[in-house]
């Protein structure tokens, strides 16, 4: 059954069109992936489907009866003395309305007289009939799965919703929105802020959700388990793929391949016609007065010619020139961590962790959400403070750093005054070196902290590249940027010469890159050998292997 149709569908603000003529369907129970550029209109169309923001022009239909639900990736505001768990169930005030409904009626029943007990049963058989169909009797036990997939603690409920952080706000309202369980479920970037195992969670419940599913995404990874098609949108236009992202990789790369083919066979036709039409030309000339066949037939094949429907060269992706080098290596140890302990208020943070990384290392740091990776780095850094051990650097290490969270020294300087502080060459080359990295004309005077996430990101890897740095450490590298960035960011640290340590969630990226998995549990870190998928492999063999040997416990 037909859920969401858009046809020729334009939005456009001021003279930018974001959607040119787009269309799409879909039916009952797809789980669709959004991909394409930051820019290209993900946001805008599930706006348009959700019936927040309406289109310039075309047809937007959603079938009759849905509800919608959106995951915005900026919280929406709420009242200072709101809870988070007034926050969660904000959708189910029907269901909790009825139940009022139904304990008044009950406490009504236990002294009425005869003749208002046959009314008062009529209508409290009519509200445990609606109650029920609203599923108010399973809603408890809804909210303590929703609440321990999300890891969403009974004391977390009570606390006021705007002091949380922007992630524990994303994940409420994430898990508040599933919880009302609409028939078409619309997600903005659900991924952002949730950890490994938070993410697996709600791969698995998305797989079996009833209801339909669109999602916009940068996650490939999480796209593959969930997306039963994917939109790939470009240029205002939708082009659909009928499987998950990985599907799309490979169709897609067929699809160019062919256009490709198409192109280059046209252009043989079109040289090849306008080197008849000249020949014949010069045959008639030289003919003259008799030519005029000659001419006749040039002339039709300039029609046939002029009616030719050109094809358009099939664009490639534009690359940023992200090529990392090191000015010299470092020693052949260049991190040691001895016994490492770190407290953070009342929590410990690090109790005793051990571990090394050598020069040519390419090392990820896993973890749950607040299990200390970014605390390691600043204190690797010399922003927190060590308690016991050591975090030892080898010799000659050079750090470039990206943080989760990029701010720059001077906030209100331009690109192009952030950019010279570390560039060695003339303002032309600058010029034509940020342009590169899609920082043009007008953009290079744009203040730093205006800058979007994505851009952010861009400069900091512009500025990592004239660094020279033998060891990378990057804090969620892949946040804020698209799927193409992210793989011309895999591409060039595949190629990196020096030692890398990141810390990511992002599997796909972690499948790409990583050698080795620091993982921090319990303030230890625990060493795998090889990427995620490795890993979780590991993983599964050694809860298998203590499963069994409680099973032969019990047996003994």
């Amino acid at each position: 059954m037909l859920e969401i149709n858009l046809s020729k569908a334009v939005k456009s603000y001021g003279f930018n069109k974001v959607l040119d003529e787009f269309d799409l369907d879909v039916t009952s129970g797809e789980r669709v992936a959004l991909i394409g550029p930051n820019g290209c209109g993900k946001t805008t169309l599930l706006k348009i489907i959700a019936g927040i923001e309406k289109a310039s022009s075309g047809t937007v239909s959603i079938r009759k009866g849905d509800s919608i639900g959106l995951l915005t990736q900026t919280p929406p505001e709420v009242d200072d003395n709101c809870t988070v768990r007034q926050v969660l169930t904000r959708d189910l005030g029907k269901i909790y309305e009825i139940e009022q409904k139904i304990l008044e009626i009950e406490e009504k029943l236990s002294h009425c007289t005869s003749d208002e007990l046959d009314d008062l049963l009529h209508k409290y058989g009519k509200l445990r009939d609606q109650f029920e169909f609203l599923g108010g009797y399973e809603i408890d036990t809804k909210i303590n799965k929703i609440c321990t997939g999300f890891k969403i603690k009974p004391e977390m409920l009570e606390r006021k919703f705007n002091t949380l952080s922007g992630g524990e706000k994303t994940i409420v309202n994430l898990a508040s929105l599933i919880l009302s369980e609409p028939s078409i479920l619309l997600l903005d970037e659900p991924t952002n802020h949730l950890d490994i195992d938070t993410l697996e969670w709600l791969e698995e419940y998305l797989k079996t959700y009833k209801g339909t599913v669109v999602i916009s995404s940068h996650d490939r990874y999480f796209l593959d388990k969930v997306a039963t098609k994917t939109v790939l949108i470009e240029r205002g236009k939708s082009e659909i793929f009928h499987g998950n992202y990985s599907y799309y990789l490979e169709e897609n790369e067929r699809r160019i391949m062919s256009e490709f083919e198409d192109y280059k066979n046209q252009q043989k036709q079109i040289e090849a016609m306008k080197k008849k039409i000249k020949q014949l030309q010069e045959w008639g000339k030289l003919a003259y007065p008799g030519g005029v066949g000659f001419f006749k037939r040039a002339a039709s094949i300039q029609k046939r010619l002029d009616k030719l429907e050109l094809l358009d060269k099939p664009e490639t992706k534009k690359e940023l020139p992200l090529d990392f080098q090191i000015s010299e290596r470092s020693g052949k140890e260049v991190l040691n961590v001895k016994d490492l302990g770190i407290i953070l208020g009342d929590r410990v943070i690090f109790d005793g962790a051990d571990f090394q990384v050598r020069f040519g290392d390419k090392v990820c740091m896993m973890g749950k959400n607040g299990s200390g990776k970014s605390t390691f780095v600043k204190a690797m850094l010399g922003d927190v403070e060590i308690l016991d051990g050591q975090i030892k650097l080898g010799s000659n290490v050079s750090i470039g750093y990206i943080p989760q969270e990029i701010k720059f020294e001077d906030e209100t300087a331009t690109v192009l005054d952030t950019a010279r502080e570390y560039f060695n060459g003339s303002e032309t080359h600058l010029r034509a070196s940020l342009a590169k990295f899609l920082f043009y004309g007008e953009n290079v005077f744009k203040r730093v902290g205006s800058l979007s996430g994505g851009e952010k990101v861009r400069l900091k890897l512009f500025e990592l590249i004239q660094k020279n740095a033998n060891f990378l450490v990057l804090d969620e590298p892949t946040n804020h940027i698209d799927i193409d960035t992210k793989e011309m960011l895999e591409e060039a640290l595949a190629e990196y010469p020096g030692t890398l340590m990141f810390i990511s969630h992002d599997r796909y990226f972690i499948n790409k890159l990583a050698q080795r998995i620091l993982y921090i549990e319990d303030a230890k870190v625990d060493e795998y050998l090889g990427n995620y998928d490795d890993y979780k492999h590991q993983k599964e063999k050694q809860l298998e292997l203590t499963r069994n040997n409680m099973t032969n416990g019990r047996r003994r």
